[in-house]
């Protein structure tokens, strides 16, 4: 059993440390109130900042990038500090934009970390897909990553990424035991593009837990940004709607507080 923190800095941006290891999800550093564009005349505007800057973090083994073209996700502080950290686990695309310490996983294909005194962590890439079908040409690639190493024994840490819910993510509950996820909500919609949603919504988080069957949900990426059309209220709304289990695995991280978890 293993005992780790998560400190939610704001969007998807979270701090993972565990067993020495020190993880960065997404790093968004960038200050409130700038538009960001995402293609074809979508774009958003920044709301809230993170709750710890650049200088406050520790020194970062590794950077889990979900992806690297939408500025929700790698914005220009965030770029800046890639450089810096020992390794970017990314899709096979934002790997060859990135390039130098910069690795490309396809879904299911496995990066193992390791360092000296340290255990061996398996980061494995999964589905995701950040729109409707047919929509990855134009949203690019995006990939979640689950994470496990010895003396788990809880599941899987999964982060789901900004996905829709659809075949390719029902196959982590199928394929994966999942002990805690790290779920991207927050049903983001474009006025451009009407009600067509390009990440979950609270509901659609249920449904997906019901096939996890995780021991801890912790939402992220529901709350900072323009895009997002539910909040905390419309995800604690349908976790309350959900069975027993579901319910009370439902946990809020409190933004830039670390958080202990067992694993």
């Amino acid at each position: 059993m293993s005992d780790a923190r998560i400190t939610h800095i704001g969007g998807p941006t979270a701090l993972i440390e565990v067993e020495g290891w020190r993880l960065l999800t997404d790093p968004t550093f960038d200050p409130p109130g700038g538009r960001y564009s995402f293609g074809w005349g979508s774009a958003s505007r920044k709301e809230a900042g993170p709750a710890l800057s650049v200088d406050d973090l520790p020194p970062i083994d590794a950077v889990l990038l979900t992806h690297d073209h939408h500025g929700d996700n790698l914005d220009n502080a965030g770029r800046a500090l890639l450089p810096g950290v020992g390794t970017v686990v990314t899709t096979v695309a934002g790997a060859r934009r990135l390039g130098g310490n910069a690795i490309g996983l396809p879904p299911w294909a496995v990066h193992s970390l390791s360092t000296p005194g340290l255990p061996t962590l398996r980061v494995t890439a999964t589905p995701a897909r950040h729109g409707p079908p047919l929509s990855r040409a134009i949203t690019g690639q995006v990939t979640g990553f689950a994470l496990s190493w010895e003396g788990q024994q809880n599941g899987a840490l999964w982060i789901s990424g900004d996905t829709v819910l659809y075949d390719g993510v029902r196959q982590v509950g199928a394929r994966l035991e999942v002990g805690t996820v790290l779920l991207h909500l927050g049903a983001v919609q474009f006025g451009i593009t009407g009600p067509v949603r390009y990440t979950m919504s609270g509901h659609d988080g249920v449904r997906l837990c019901e096939l996890l069957r995780p021991r801890t949900v912790l939402p992220v990426h529901y709350e900072g940004w323009r895009h997002f059309t539910q909040g905390r209220d419309s995800i604690e709304d349908a976790f309350a709607a959900a069975p027993h289990d579901i319910r009370r695995s439902l946990t809020w991280l409190p933004i830039g507080e670390p958080q202990k978890l067992v694993m």
